[in-house]
């Protein structure tokens, strides 16, 4: 356990450009601090020790404003940047090397049983605010823009934003979208389809005035 709390102290603070070093990173970012209460929390959850799982969990959401159930699976190197307001469910999993914004919400639907919060894979970025709800699945390499929610699986290597989520960049773009960081710079969908209505309007325009007698 002490190996990797120290592996995920070390790739935050590569990852993030405000971090002075491991050691501050230790010592002053709640999002580490949040894993560490995680790790503890999740062997007590394992040994069936819920009450005592879960007491640590709401110390920890006390402490770091971040909320991750003891029952959750997190993966090596999660970064949680400032966090305030991140909220994990029961049987959720993230994959390794994964940034996680603040207000971000790995959530239910409802009163399901059973498996009924999201599956995160590998070297995935989601922005700040972003909703991802129900046992939806996001591929490898993907990356949810801010204030997106998600409530369909979405394939590696895509881009997700919007209300509800609709992917807008596929394969072939971003390769490791967690150590790039950018939630920003994203394309518009709905931009995106005005402009092909834009266009086509023109053309149809073009076509009137050139059959026009």
């Amino acid at each position: 356990m002490l190996n990797g709390l120290l592996y995920d102290a070390r790739e935050i603070a590569r990852r993030d450009p405000a971090a002075r070093g491991v050691l501050e990173v230790m010592l002053l970012y709640p999002g580490f601090h949040a894993i560490v209460f995680h790790r503890a929390a999740h062997w007590f959850y394992r040994k069936k020790l819920f009450f005592i799982a879960r007491l640590i969990s709401q110390v920890s959401r006390f402490i770091t404003g971040i909320e991750i159930h003891p029952g959750a699976k997190i993966g090596k190197g999660l970064f949680i940047d400032h966090g305030m307001g991140v909220v994990i469910g029961e049987t959720a999993e993230v994959g390794d090397n994964c940034t996680i914004y603040h207000g971000v919400t790995l959530g239910g639907t409802g009163k399901e049983t059973g498996k009924r919060h999201p599956t995160v894979g590998n070297n995935v970025l989601i922005g700040a605010g972003a909703k991802i709800l129900g046992p939806v699945k996001i591929g490898d390499n993907s990356r949810v823009g801010a204030n997106a929610v998600v409530l369909s699986d979405v394939e590696e290597e895509t881009t997700v934003v919007g209300v509800p989520g609709r992917p807008v960049k596929t394969k072939g773009g971003v390769k490791i979208p967690s150590l790039e960081l950018d939630q920003v710079h994203i394309p518009d969908p709905v931009a995106q389809e005005i402009c092909k209505l834009i266009k086509r309007i023109e053309r149809l325009e073009k076509q009137q005035e050139t059959n026009a007698p």
